[in-house]
């Protein structure tokens, strides 16, 4: 959770006009006073709308909370396929507020908005936990419903957005202005709240619950689907204590109507930005000749369009082009939950005193970081650089925080780069990976034919030196390998495939002379920080083995089980041969580690010989913090001074353009994420690279044109053109559309 997203859910349109009275108060209330809590100037109405948005809140942030890893672990998909569809995801949830400001604004008004979209939402939540059960239907049918989830709860989450915080201050009277202010403070922490607390439980409910056979998925998307039930059945609770605005009609709408159909401006009732533009543009063409030049093309309008009108447009055009380079920003920003996810996976979560934190928790670091750092840099560091007498403009503040961004991206990158170090990476054609184990008593020799990938001897029972890469002439090879122990010398005729790593174990001749035995392995590390095990058998007697809940078979005489992951922590297993049972102490099987146990009959009874195939994961995930501090402190300087300094720079009526347009640029961002995660086809560390360098380039960008930007003061309009509309020429308008285009009059603006 940011502070971006509570300007997305809604704020924004409040706070840009708290004075305003509420239309229902004037309108449809005709007022009437909500009842008061506890003889304060607090509606009793908005605790329901503080405990609805903590719901809420709760139910998207929890769900989104472990997506990325339900994607991979339950749907089979690849990091990149996951990542795509994630942001695919982000980037609707931007997109449908529009559709929700539209509808509350024009047909259902924001109480009905609320209530009917929620039932969406809810229903989208059941229809995505009922996907997530394993015995409903086969892997097509969790893909469709997982799907068709999403998207409603897309349509209801965006739908709810613009309304719910506007709702909530339409509750004050006109004199409470204080109360209001405070209200969203309280609206913010309830915000912060479900976020914070969804990230932490949902993430418990999918690793520590078991159902269905391993991870529940199901009560993870389960419990915020009851959250949300609750949010609707509180909000509902309170409909009785509610002021409820008419619908107001919605000035995006009203664009939108022209497009395409220049004649519907004679049917509309607000003023047509499509229309104003052809207008001017076919003007200038028409009289570029025969007319003096003007300063601006939109200035062509005059003829049929007030001055005024036209200088609002000028400006809300000026930040609007300061928009464009902005969706590189969001595209780092909302890597969070997807890439930073999966980084986290293959990281060391454990802090010690028992205290393991999981992958999909490490997101609720950016909402515990923003509330601290928002009054650090208001009153600590912001006046610092004040007192160093250095100038910090909004832009300015932009760019920094652009550059904090790709900061944060540059430390993912290191951090990727060393967590790398413990992965093994597959082969590329033409070659196969081999490591070798020795399980004879003492050294041996192992020449591979034309090859000289194991030019030492090996030691007996000691851990392998990791995998090497063996070239091939084909996509398959017979390989005749050589081992030479104890001066006799043994030949072994084995097949290798390309881009597959293989185990090859030497052992003691069996009866035959085979002294070789070439196991396929599996050498994906866990996306749960799972460890994998496996045991060699080398009693003539099958042994079965069971280490908490994984049940092992491994045959005699060298048998090999299968690998079976097992989930991080201390263990001790019980091996049975015939009616004896055995107890064996296993140690630590640590984060993404891959071992091999090898079973001996000794006289005093049965041991154990514990290697380590592939490396645990050593960085911890502490490592992450500093990325999440760069990627919070740009986003203090980028997003909330975004926001201020937009709405510092548009007039009362066009707030609403301004806010369609920040909005696409989150949802651009999102677009940005899912082309690049499916078409770059890169290694990890060299995208997080690609981000950082292409945000520099942007911000460099960005800088040049805020060089080139002039602020300007809105209210001054009112000095030039005057309060009253009669000041206005106001060509070819009627006396309606006149009240439509003056400032005070314009229909309440779309929300984030």
């Amino acid at each position: 959770m940011s502070f971006h997203s509570l300007w997305r859910d809604g704020l924004g349109r409040v706070l840009r006009n708290p004075l305003k009275k509420s239309v229902d108060a004037e309108d449809h209330g005709k007022g009437k006073r909500s009842p008061k809590l506890c003889g304060t100037n607090y509606p009793v109405s908005i605790a329901f709308i503080v405990v609805n948005e903590f719901c809420e809140r709760f139910s998207y942030y929890g769900m989104k909370a472990v997506l990325t890893l339900y994607f991979i672990h339950y749907l089979g998909w690849d990091k990149n396929l996951s990542t795509a569809v994630y942001h695919a995801f982000s980037s609707l949830c931007y997109f449908t507020p529009l559709l929700g400001a539209v509808i509350a604004d024009s047909w259902l008004g924001k109480f009905k908005t609320i209530i009917y979209l929620s039932i969406v939402y809810v229903i989208g939540h059941v229809v995505k936990s009922v996907g997530a059960i394993p015995d409903v239907g086969d892997s097509t049918a969790h893909v469709v419903l997982s799907m068709l989830g999403l998207i409603l709860i897309a349509f209801g989450t965006g739908g709810i957005k613009p309304c719910v915080a506007a709702f909530g201050g339409d509750q004050f009277d006109e004199e409470n202005t204080d109360e209001r202010r405070k209200f969203f403070s309280i609206f913010y922490m309830s915000i912060n709240a479900g976020s914070v607390l969804s990230t932490v439980v949902t993430p418990i409910l999918r690793g520590d619950v078991q159902c269905f056979g391993g991870d529940c998925y199901a009560l993870a998307f389960g419990v915020p689907a009851i959250l949300m039930v609750i949010a609707l059945v509180v909000f509902i609770a309170g409909s009785g204590l509610y002021k409820k605005s008419p619908p107001e009609g919605n000035v995006l709408l009203r664009v939108c109507q022209c497009i395409g159909d220049p004649e519907r401006e004679k049917k509309a009732n607000g003023h047509l930005l499509h229309s104003f533009y052809q207008f001017a543009i076919k003007n200038r063409w028409r009289n570029s000749k025969t007319s003096p030049e003007r300063r601006h093309w939109l200035d062509w309008a005059e003829e049929k369009y007030p001055k005024r009108l036209i200088e609002e447009i000028k400006m809300v055009l000026r930040v609007q082009i300061l928009y464009i380079p902005l969706p590189m920003f969001w595209a780092l920003f909302d890597q969070q939950g997807s890439r930073w996810t999966l980084q986290a996976t293959r990281m060391n979560m454990d802090f010690g005193g028992g205290f393991v934190i999981k992958p999909d928790q490490m997101q609720m670091l950016n909402a515990l970081l923003i509330l601290v750092f928002i009054p650090i840099f208001d009153m600590g560091i912001y006046p610092l650089i004040e007192l160093c007498r250095i100038k910090l403009t909004p832009l300015r503040k932009m760019t920094v925080g652009m550059i904090l961004a790709a900061l944060a991206f540059c430390a993912a990158t290191v951090v990727e780069i060393n967590v790398i170090k413990t992965v093994v990476e597959p082969s590329p054609a033409k070659e196969s990976l081999v490591q070798v184990y020795n399980l004879m008593d003492s050294d041996v020799t192992v020449k591979f034919p034309g090859h000289s990938v194991f030019s030492e001897p090996l030691k007996s029972h000691e851990d392998p030196t990791g995998y090497t890469a063996l070239p091939l002439a084909d996509e398959f090879e017979l390989h005749t390998v050589t081992v030479i122990h104890s001066g006799a010398e043994y030949q072994c005729a084995l097949t290798f495939t390309e881009r597959t790593a293989y185990s090859l174990f030497l052992h003691p001749a069996q009866p035959g002379g085979s002294v070789c035995k070439l196991v396929e392995d599996y050498i994906t590390k866990s996306e749960t920080g799972a460890a994998y095990l496996r045991f060699i058998n080398t009693h003539t007697e099958n042994i079965n083995i069971t280490v908490g809940t994984a049940e092992f078979y491994a045959a005699a005489n060298y048998g090999i089980s299968h690998n079976v992951s097992v989930a991080r922590g201390e263990y001790k297993g019980v091996c049975k041969i015939d009616s004896s049972h055995y107890q064996i102490d296993l140690g630590l099987l640590d984060f993404g580690a891959f071992y091999t146990v090898i079973l001996s009959n000794e006289s005093d009874g049965l041991t154990l010989k514990k290697m380590e195939d592939i490396q645990a994961n050593n960085i911890h995930i502490a490592w992450q913090i500093p990325q999440y501090v760069f990627l919070t402190a740009g986003e203090v300087m980028f997003s909330i001074t975004g926001l201020e300094f937009s709405y510092s720079q548009a007039p009362a009526s066009m707030k609403s353009v301004l806010q369609a347009g920040w909005l696409m640029t989150v949802a651009s961002g999102n677009v940005i994420v899912l082309t690049v995660a499916e078409g770059a086809g890169m290694e990890q560390w060299s995208e997080f690279l690609l981000f950082a360098g292409l945000l520099v380039g942007v911000s460099i960008i960005f800088s040049v044109m805020a060089y080139f930007y002039t602020y300007v003061d809105p209210d001054q309009l009112d000095k030039i053109f005057g309060d009253n509309k009669d000041n206005e020429k106001m060509k070819g308008f009627d006396s309606k559309k006149q009240e439509m285009l003056s400032l005070t009059d314009m229909p309440k603006q779309t929300k984030m």
